[in-house]
């Protein structure tokens, strides 16, 4: 959503090799496994579109920031790309999904891995399952290492450190909520606070507070960055649940309507079960997994209660809040641009 100038994509690939050779050097001659492993790990990171870092860069320069006399930029910024590999790599074992931007994951490989070499179904799911979770603890190990071991005072490490606590922590209760609620049939408000926590705070707010630090803003301005960040971070989970259930196959980086074949319980959903048609709209869900007819009939009836509708509201209510922070906001002229931008960006994603 925002691009990395040339240079900076060179240097923040140099970051991310270098802690990748790190893993690398301390996974060596433990066995094929673990060496797999470790080729599974620098492929879900290659596939990444680095925004994450990016918001880091941007919101650096934004601010007024130099990158040639803050040697931390570059290293921190990558830590946020093994951060966001991380918590996809344990989502992924969570929610069962074999497949990422339409090639097999972490635990996909794995899985495929078994097979080859006689596993049964249990057993391929339990090695794809370890393999996930084993490769995200490493990743958020590497991410918290790239930080400890940043150029920077240490109030300023300090305060890096504790916005990626805050990330990590955030996103674990917003997953173990979603999770919950999927269960036992959570109330659309409590679906839409792990909306906000699974995504906003370790994908928005740490990164744009994570640039500020670096460039030396006041505290006013990470205030700023704070509130903006958890609207704005709310809005793309959200439009992340519409393209879930009504996006391209090339928009989900998944099969279309995974989440409706999956039956996940999103806000989508919640909204829905608020409506009058609801038996129907649950009867036709149920079927969603069987094929392309039953999943276009539950897309149909799920656009028939106005849940599709509510939501897409929503989102672009959310991110008029965000603008209105913004508006309201004391901040230099460039980085008044690139948050607004950022904002149209998340808009102009809704399916």
């Amino acid at each position: 959503m925002t691009p990395l100038a040339a240079d900076a994509e060179e240097q923040l690939n140099r970051e991310l090799e270098r802690a990748l050779s790190d893993i690398d050097r301390r996974m060596a001659g433990r066995g094929a496994a673990f060496d797999a492993l470790a080729e599974a790990m620098r492929r879900a990171i290659r596939g990444g579109k680095r925004w994450r870092p990016a918001l880091v860069v941007s919101t650096f320069r934004a601010l007024g920031g130099d990158p040639a006399t803050t040697p931390a930029l570059y290293p921190v910024a990558a830590s946020y790309e093994l951060l966001h590999t991380a918590l996809v790599a344990h989502d992924d074992v969570i929610d069962r999904d074999t497949v990422r931007r339409g090639i097999p994951n972490i635990s996909g490989e794995f899985r495929a891995r078994a097979v080859e070499h006689g596993a049964d179904a249990a057993g391929s799911e339990l090695l794809g399952d370890t393999a996930g979770i084993l490769a995200g603890d490493l990743l958020l190990h590497a991410a918290q290492r790239m930080i400890a071991l940043a150029e920077a005072d240490e109030h300023t490490r300090r305060r890096l450190l504790d916005q990626l606590d805050d990330a990590v922590v955030v996103s674990a209760a917003g997953e173990l909520a979603d999770v919950e609620h999927a269960i036992l049939d959570g109330a659309p408000d409590a679906i839409l606070a792990a909306t906000h926590d699974k995504t906003a705070v370790y994908s928005f707010c740490a990164p744009l507070r994570a640039g500020a630090t670096l460039a030396g803003a006041d505290d006013e301005t990470d205030a700023v960055l704070r509130r903006f960040g958890a609207r704005l971070g709310l809005a793309y989970q959200l439009v992340d649940d519409l393209i879930g259930a009504f996006g391209t196959d090339a928009q989900a980086g998944k099969p279309e309507g995974a989440d409706l074949r999956e039956a996940k319980k999103t806000p989508l959903i919640a909204f829905a079960r608020d409506t009058g048609s609801w038996t129907d709209v649950q009867g036709a869900l149920a079927l969603a997994h069987t094929g392309p007819i039953a999943l276009r009939r539950a897309q149909d009836a799920l656009e028939g209660t106005g849940a599709r509708r509510r939501l897409q509201d929503m989102v672009r209510q959310t991110i008029d809040e965000a603008q209105a922070i913004v508006d309201a906001a004391r901040l230099p002229d460039e980085a008044r641009r690139m948050l607004r931008e950022l904002a149209h960006a998340v808009e102009g994603r809704i399916p």
